[in-house]
């Protein structure tokens, strides 16, 4: 199973991923890392982000034939990314959940935002400003959404796995 997160800087998703990926036995494909390793080799400019999501979507699609469950954690902010996720789970059979995290308190989620370091060598936090100029186009369709606002994250979680649970009583229905 994939499960890929998407939710603004600040909002909770490595917190949430890296719990859920203890949890389930999953892989955590992290969008943060693997663009500042780009980076480090030299690479610059807009095409850095373009070419990260497309390194994750391999390593997810490698990952979900060997049968792994896959977290992808990613701002994920089009809906041209959105659906790479959708179709990079289609290839490998199996099924996507895909999860909205939000951070409904404002002064909390700028709080987040503006107490943060840095756990990746190199990586420029966005400022609380830079959340809010950031381009985040609506969802469409259906997805699942945490709100992190005033939950701990092992409850974020629990609201992950009842999904994942839904999702795969799904799956065993429609193959029966």
């Amino acid at each position: 199973m994939l499960i890929a997160l998407a939710g603004l800087p600040g909002t909770g998703k490595t917190c949430v991923a890296r719990d859920a990926a203890c949890r389930f036995g999953a892989l955590h494909l992290r969008i943060d890392s693997i663009e500042q390793a780009l980076l480090r080799t030299g690479m610059t400019g807009e095409s850095v982000g373009a070419k990260g999501y497309a390194v994750a979507y391999a390593l997810a699609e490698d990952n979900l034939r060997l049968g792994r469950i896959v977290i992808a954690d990613s701002v994920n902010p089009l809906a041209v990314t959105r659906e790479a996720w959708r179709a990079t789970a289609a290839r490998a059979g199996v099924p996507v959940v895909e999860v909205e995290v939000v951070c409904s308190d404002r002064q909390e989620h700028r709080r987040r935002i503006e107490s943060r370091v840095a756990d990746i060598a190199g990586c420029v936090l966005p400022t609380w400003q830079d959340v809010l100029d950031r381009h985040y186009e609506a969802w469409e369709g259906e997805r699942t959404v945490i709100d992190t606002a005033h939950l701990a994250v092992s409850a974020c979680v629990d609201l992950l796995d009842r999904q994942l649970h839904a999702v795969a009583a799904a799956c065993r229905r429609t193959q029966a």
